[in-house]
């Protein structure tokens, strides 16, 4: 495989970051015909295991993707033009409708935030359902995420979802212990094994020190930090998973109003790139810095983990792939994250959105739009939108 430069990569991934529509796995086919089967970046296999690995982690697929095919055509700098390319459009788009959501007013901009909202529900319940099928094809996987949902509902929701999570991967070694098939190529990615260390080193100092320091110091941005920091170490399952979580970080404890979030969840739809591009709106409209500086934290603070925990596990993964305790606990899980989703599809979507028959009639339209008809979320989510400015209009 012939070298490139990080210029070159962030050429490309740039505009793939421009272009890339349809959410992670939409993503994920983009980046194996772009840069596998267009472009010959590396083989089909060795491709194969870094998605097995991606998949494995917590953190954005995609992005770690994406990082990790910077790294292997570039070295460092290369996959941090990877990321950067990647994910620099849609940061820009959502800091941009964080502007004009701090003035949306009236009757107007009320029924833009709710349609938005309506959105978010249709979405959220498409991702149970696909996630569903692909992450609990059994009756064992399918009652670890019933568990999980229960667990995540029961209590409080840092304790709940962490609990759910614990409790899926524990259940996961007995209940998940099926065959697997692996690729027989191994990864090979210019990472040391001391780099890896220090890397996960790195990524356990960041979860474990910020939230002892946070409530003494009182500092905004290392509030922000940990308030994004945190889901993004732990979410497992894709994008959408990072809702619950990061309602629980900002909206639980003031930062953000849930109007808010939800309506940001929403408009996050419709812009290419990552989903996880949704904590730049979060930071720039959250009390302790509100702004461009609050939303740089926040979109650099949730994408941090997920490239110190793949960096960290690239130079062990050949010998981990092999583990079958491991892999199970990752199933089990995986199962936990849907009815974590569930959960949040639930309570707060569900209970803070849909008011009545009008309400459900509009979210089971976009649901249906994005599962039967198969309409991108781009659309989908223009369509909410421009229903929930038109509503006020027709005497909603």
């Amino acid at each position: 495989m012939n070298r490139g430069s990080p210029l070159e990569v962030l050429r490309v991934f740039l505009r793939l970051g421009l272009t890339s529509f349809g959410g992670p796995i939409a993503h994920l086919g983009i980046f194996r015909a772009e840069l596998i089967a267009r472009r010959a970046w590396m083989t089909e296999a060795a491709f194969a295991e870094l998605l097995g690995l991606c998949q494995f982690l917590p953190g954005p697929t995609s992005s770690q993707l994406g990082f990790a095919l910077g790294i292997s055509r570039a070295g460092w700098l290369g996959g941090l033009a990877a990321w950067t390319g990647f994910t620099l459009p849609s940061a820009a788009l959502m800091l941009a409708f964080a502007s004009g959501a701090s003035v949306l007013g009236g009757r107007s901009g009320a029924g833009l935030i709710h349609g938005l909202k309506l959105v978010a529900v249709a979405i959220v319940a498409q991702a149970v359902w696909s996630l569903g099928k692909t992450l609990c094809p059994d009756k064992e996987r399918a009652t670890l995420a019933c568990v999980a949902a229960l667990l995540a509902l029961a209590g409080p929701p840092s304790i709940g979802q962490l609990a759910a999570i614990a409790c899926g991967a524990a259940a996961g070694l007995l209940v998940c212990r099926s065959a697997e098939t692996h690729s027989s190529e191994s990864i090979h990615l210019p990472i040391s094994p001391r780099a890896g260390l220090v890397c996960l080193s790195i990524f356990l100092f960041l979860l474990l020190v910020p939230p002892l320091l946070a409530p003494r110091l009182q500092l905004p941005a290392l509030t922000l930090f940990n308030a994004f920091y945190r889901p993004g170490a732990l979410v497992f399952g894709g994008g959408h998973v990072v809702l619950p979580l990061l309602r629980d970080a900002m909206v639980d404890t003031g930062l953000v109003s849930n109007e808010a979030c939800l309506a940001g969840y929403g408009a996050a739809q419709m812009v290419p790139g990552p989903l996880f591009s949704f904590a730049a709106f979060l930071g720039a409209v959250a009390s302790p810095m509100p702004g461009v500086g609050g939303g740089c934290i926040a979109l650099l603070s949730i994408f941090l983990p997920g490239g110190l925990i793949l960096a960290g596990t690239v130079p062990f993964w050949n010998l981990l792939r092999e583990n079958g305790r491991a892999r199970a606990s990752v199933r089990g899980a995986n199962a936990a994250v849907v009815g974590l989703l569930a959960a949040a599809l639930f309570d707060p979507l569900w209970t803070t959105t849909i008011h009545g028959r009008g309400d459900f009639a509009a979210a089971l339209t976009l649901f249906i739009l994005l599962t039967a008809w198969r309409l991108p979320p781009l659309a989908v989510a223009l369509l909410g939108a421009a229903g929930g400015l038109l509503a006020p209009l027709l005497g909603r």
